[in-house]
């Protein structure tokens, strides 16, 4: 049988394809009447992000084809990364992938949930997988779309140089463009942005006014893994729920002209829920879940029962609930003074660093929302203020936070690499904060919200599997977890020893 269509069947799909265009702009004019069920509580960012991506379709991609993808996602995988291996483990059992929504392409450009969320990587990407793809295909993967995956839809992908110019924050920090829509009554103004992209600065891409139109900013895609623990959906808490995430960023990053039915979100968000994602092995450790340990995922889906919504609270905004703890990590204790000939020092190494984590007390000073909000110049806090839910490291409460990642300019974070990002200069108009001016490379909650006080906030993530998803940080800053823990120490002049710093990223790499 020939692989090549006849004239009638070109025809046929030629105006399949402009009728599904057609479908996509009345979509995002009619968003309120012909969303699914499931989406009658989006939020109010949800239409304009989602008009703003269909609509970048004027732009055509040159690239096209379906995503590689394995038949069969085992109930207990594991996958090779730079520390030793990161593994996944399915209560429920394996997952066949060719009738499940979570792997199936429900938009018009190639993309699936499981193009951004691989398990090899911790259900996200790394910048060193992202980059082997690149080459790999040519840039024809389906991560390699202008609507995101480039640092501007209008970028030039026409010839090999060109693309990977144009997805160059995609494959060195593994960042994907977020252009979200400034809410009506923000508190500030954009006065001025240093945009290498021009993005930000053209009116068909980005901001029609200092308070009109698309912010873009780039950041990581979060795991899809270990989300029984989340207190708070995305980088800046914009999602309301799980389902809610999925419609949107089926409608959103894979651009399908119709919104995904409630069977299908409820499918991606099953899958995504019984997923339990943990290092399993240290290339100089061995198993992290021997001689007494009880490290990777089995044991981290154990945990879950255990969960709730400020189960260890810093801040004591439950009374009915036990107080907060800073001994948030227990698994590697019994490596302290004891291990297998040939792991005792890598396993001694793992657990000293577990007790830096527990045990280092921070003079937390400057970060909004802690200082601000208890009214306290200097907060005696630890790892754990930020990183409270016991054994997964994230918070268990809402809590946005600004530690300075996002700062630019004068404020630019020690450490960390912010080159090759947008810097917005913004102006508080209205509120508390009238007259302040922020530089950031990414308003964070404040994009959301619209307020001054959410300028540069963001959540923390989860902890486990940090070694299999290179680099860290909302923006891909820290290439490293060395870099991680040198940007703390030199933030909150924390002082650790070289021992100390050694033993730290060891203990994170074995989570």
């Amino acid at each position: 049988m020939s692989s090549c269509p006849d004239a009638a069947t070109a025809r046929y799909a030629s105006h399949v394809l402009r009728l599904a265009v057609l479908e996509a702009a009345l979509i995002s004019l009619a968003w309120g009447t012909l969303r699914p069920a499931a989406a009658q509580d989006a939020p109010a960012f949800a239409p304009g992000m989602i008009s703003h991506m269909q609509n970048m379709e004027q732009f055509k991609d040159v690239d096209h084809g379906l995503q590689p993808t394995p038949p069969v996602i085992p109930r207990f995988e594991v996958d090779p990364d730079p520390s030793g291996a990161v593994a996944t483990f399915q209560p429920n059992g394996a997952t066949f992938t060719f009738n499940n929504a979570f792997f199936q392409n429900l938009g018009t450009n190639g993309r699936t949930c499981f193009t951004c969320h691989q398990p090899q990587t911790g259900w996200t990407v790394s910048a060193a997988s992202v980059a082997e793809r690149f080459v790999a295909s040519g840039g024809s993967d389906p991560i390699f779309r202008i609507v995101d995956g480039a640092t501007c839809p209008s970028d030039d992908v026409s010839t090999p140089a060109a693309k990977q110019a144009a997805y160059k924050l995609l494959t060195e920090k593994g960042l994907i463009r977020i252009g979200l829509p400034l809410p009506a009554g923000v508190q500030f103004a954009v006065t001025a942005v240093d945009d290498p992209y021009d993005c930000n600065t053209n009116p068909v891409t980005g901001l029609t006014s200092t308070t009109t139109g698309i912010v873009s900013t780039y950041r990581r895609p979060l795991p899809a893994t270990n989300l029984g623990f989340l207190s708070t959906i995305m980088w800046d808490g914009r999602e309301p729920s799980l389902t809610s995430q999925a419609n949107d960023a089926t409608l959103g990053h894979a651009q399908a002209a119709t919104p995904p039915s409630a069977a299908q979100l409820a499918e991606i968000v099953a899958f995504e829920s019984g997923l339990f994602t943990a290092q399993d092995i240290d290339n100089q450790a061995g198993y992290l879940a021997a001689a007494g340990a009880t490290g990777g995922p089995v044991a981290l889906s154990l945990q879950l029962p255990n969960f709730f919504i400020g189960v260890n609270d810093p801040f004591g905004n439950n009374p009915t609930h036990a107080s907060f703890t800073s001994q948030i990590f227990d698994l590697f204790q019994p490596w302290l003074a004891s291990g297998p000939v040939g792991y005792v020092a890598a396993r001694e190494s793992i657990a000293r660093g577990e007790e830096v984590f527990n045990n280092t007390v921070i003079s937390i000073t400057g970060v909004a929302g802690i200082n601000d909000v208890l009214n306290v110049q200097t907060f005696s806090g630890s790892c754990g203020t930020c990183h409270d839910t016991p054994n997964v490291g994230n918070h268990s409460v809402k809590a946005p936070l600004d530690i300075g990642i996002a700062d630019a300019g004068a404020k630019a974070p020690p450490v960390l690499d912010i080159s090759g990002l947008p810097v917005f200069t913004l102006k508080c108009m209205a509120g508390p904060l009238a007259g302040n001016v922020y530089q950031v490379t990414d308003p964070g909650r404040a994009t959301i919200s619209g307020l001054c006080q959410d300028i540069g906030k963001l959540k923390g993530p989860i902890l486990r599997g940090l070694a299999s998803r290179a680099p860290y940080f909302h923006n891909g800053s820290a290439a490293t977890l060395t870099d991680v823990v040198n940007f703390y120490d030199q933030r909150f002049k924390i002082g650790f020893t070289d021992q100390e710093k050694t033993d730290l990223v060891n203990f994170l790499n074995s989570l």
